[in-house]
């Protein structure tokens, strides 16, 4: 192919490589070193990730974590347009200020739905095995060149914007990624095994809406957990959904997995471990709160799980 999903993966790096010096060099920053470390080896993970030991990365990310941890990951001090100023400049460009953010679904979707099968030189011109991931990329680039031209901007602006949004979202950005490793740990480690062997251990499976209960809120604890459904689903439905659901009470296996992915979703709705969902827009709109989005989440939530243990209760089967 001649646009590799690795392209992105590269950029990414380059443009952390970029935080992790500009951080350096911040003398404002109180935890300017422990900061850009945690950047510099972020970047690392991506520009040379793929060519490194694992136990070498294993020890990169350990290292991560206990900087976060220890709050080593601090944002500067960002010289910011007067609000007069921004006030005026977004009234100059009206409506074309949409025209970036607008850029970026709809190169995506082309990319995606008219270029998956083109090829040149009998390559693909895009990664077919990743053709959305890479058209949305592709799409960003897009974005921010019409952005550049529209505000008569340059790159170099909007990489001191991008460090700034990255270091008010703070270590929380790394997250989803950490978060899908530890859905592939659990798995691999047998946890839908465990669970299976607790629940119909200690569990009395044998009534059906006890079964449905067990899954349903199941789902929704270990995305709380993990604070991603997609790490949660192999765990449930390895452990209760195939071999009760499916396998006990003939239940529809499109049915057990859309209603589990719900019920998973419920409980994105309800954790702080889903950061990109949950603690991202309170720092990106800087509510006092940090939990306020959860908050306002939590009884829609709670409702549609009880919603969802009768829709799979009565619909299983179907």
């Amino acid at each position: 192919m001649i646009v590799s999903v690795t392209y992105l993966y590269y950029l990414v790096g380059v443009i952390l490589a970029i935080t992790c010096i500009m951080t350096l060099r911040d003398s404002s920053n109180p935890r300017r070193w422990s900061s850009g470390l945690f950047w510099g080896l972020f970047a690392l993970a991506f520009l040379i990730g793929d060519r490194l030991p694992p136990a070498l990365v294993g020890l990169g990310v350990i290292l991560m974590a206990l900087i976060a941890g220890l709050g080593g990951v601090r944002a500067g001090k960002h010289v910011e347009l007067p609000q007069a100023a921004s006030r005026a400049s977004a009234g100059r460009l009206g409506n074309k200020l949409f025209v970036p953010a607008l850029a970026i679904p709809v190169v995506t979707v082309i990319g995606t739905v008219l270029l998956h099968n083109v090829k040149i030189g009998g390559s693909f011109l895009l990664d077919p095995k990743n053709i959305t991931l890479v058209s949305l990329g592709i799409g960003c680039i897009v974005a921010l060149g019409l952005a550049c031209w529209l505000t008569h901007d340059t790159p170099a602006q909007s990489m001191r914007e991008s460090r700034r949004l990255t270091e008010a979202l703070g270590w929380a950005v790394v997250l989803p990624q950490m978060l899908g490793m530890l859905g592939l740990v659990f798995s691999d480690a047998g946890v839908g095994k465990a669970v299976a062997h607790i629940t119909t251990s200690y569990i009395n499976m044998d009534y059906k809406f006890v079964a449905v209960m067990v899954y349903v809120f199941g789902m929704a604890l270990f995305t709380v957990v993990m604070g991603n459904g997609f790490a949660a689903f192999p765990v449930m439905a390895g452990g209760v959904g195939v071999p009760v659901l499916v396998g006990v009470y003939g239940a529809n296996p499109a049915v057990m997995a859309s209603i589990g992915m719900f019920s998973g979703y419920c409980g994105t709705l309800m954790t702080p471990m889903a950061a990109n969902f949950n603690i991202v827009p309170a720092a990106l709109l800087e509510l006092p709160d940090r939990n306020a989005v959860i908050k306002a989440q939590l009884p829609t939530a709670l409702v549609l799980l009880v919603v969802n243990v009768f829709l799979l209760y009565f619909l299983m089967n179907w």
